[in-house]
């Protein structure tokens, strides 16, 4: 991931997630008045992105942390010094890109929602 990538991350992290989650909780005071299955829906869906997203996250960490340790290993073997800021950022922007893509995603959805 890029550094430009990951800004757009962050970013997405810090003005969309608060909009996405004032659209979901109207939505929520809206099923709560009219009981529609949609809704409830809705609810179920935001629940199982949450543990997708979490699970993606999960394996993209694990995988970067693999990545790094194999990357030290062979440039230590080779005489090199281990750079914890690469392997910080790798790992940091693989925690962070399923969230980011899914809050992208939903702030869209959600926006266009009629």
């Amino acid at each position: 991931m890029t550094p430009r990538q990951f800004r757009r991350n962050a970013v997405t992290f810090w003005l969309e997630a608060p909009f996405v989650m004032s659209l979901r909780l109207q939505q929520m005071q809206i099923a709560a008045l009219t009981g529609k299955a949609q809704d409830a829906a809705e609810l179920q869906r935001m629940v199982v992105e949450k543990l997708a997203a979490t699970a993606e996250s999960a394996v993209a960490v694990n995988m970067a942390l693999s990545k790094a340790a194999l990357d030290t290993t062979i440039n230590v073997m080779m005489g090199g010094r281990p750079s914890a800021t690469k392997t910080r950022d790798a790992v940091v922007a693989a925690a962070v890109k399923p969230f980011g893509k899914r809050v992208r995603a939903n702030s869209r959805r959600l926006a266009n929602k009629k």
